[in-house]
């Protein structure tokens, strides 16, 4: 518990992480899509976007702090450790192929969120870990629309990496119907991009609802406080 508090100094918290994507977060839905997820219970959200021009990235992920700052819940760049710092985002999050985690620390400063893509390898989560690296993602855990050639995983790589104490992430094909055995294992956090984007509006909301449900029933550091 200690551990996963010690991450919650920065505002990390047990539950949804929502993921957003170019295709079902288009730009004339983001901050809506966004805002359901948030009305739902989403504990962080992350900013992925690789195709936009950098003026649009800039003024999409500053709307997201906004909105982000506004609900309580921290925002994550994927990949880009200097867009994190020129929108004010909590921190970073960071491929294997990017940015080293220790120098995307020493942009965004040693409050900032960092978390690290370790796919199914422990090695990666030890390296992670030494480069300081405050949650450790692991995936894909199912079938996936968005990464489908991402090396799989097996859920009790979660298990075991809660040895290293952070904070843990699955990722990969996650839906509501799939997500529990995952929390089970060890997950702090569910990141979903399809299995919560893949709908209207109404349906970000609800589904939000459902997956901060399963943190409700399953994962004993839940229901702490903000």
């Amino acid at each position: 518990m200690g551990t996963v508090s010690k991450a919650m100094s920065k505002g990390l918290r047990p539950g949804l992480y929502a993921v957003t994507d170019t295709t079902l977060t288009p730009p004339d839905t983001l901050l809506a899509s966004v805002e359901a997820a948030l009305r739902g219970g989403a504990v962080l959200i992350q900013y992925r976007e690789k195709q936009a021009p950098e003026a649009e990235r800039l003024r999409q992920a500053r709307d997201l702090q906004a909105l982000c700052r506004n609900a309580g819940v921290p925002l994550l760049i994927n990949d880009d450790a200097d867009l994190a710092r020129r929108c004010g985002a909590a921190g970073v999050h960071l491929g294997q192929g990017d940015m080293a985690a220790t120098r995307a620390r020493s942009i965004l400063g040693e409050q900032a969120i960092i978390g690290v893509t370790c796919h199914s390898e422990l090695e990666l989560a030890a390296n992670a870990c030494e480069a300081g690296a405050d949650y450790l993602a692991f995936g894909r855990f199912f079938p996936s629309g968005t990464k489908p050639d991402a090396p799989a995983a097996r859920a009790s790589v979660l298990t075991r990496a809660k040895a290293f104490g952070r904070p843990v992430s699955a990722i990969g094909g996650i839906t509501i119907d799939n997500g529990t055995p995952l929390i089970q294992a060890g997950a702090d956090l569910l990141a979903v991009i399809g299995g919560l984007f893949g709908g209207s509006i109404d349906d970000i909301e609800q589904r939000a609802k459902k997956f901060s449900r399963l943190f409700e029933q399953h994962h004993p550091l839940f229901s702490l406080p903000r």
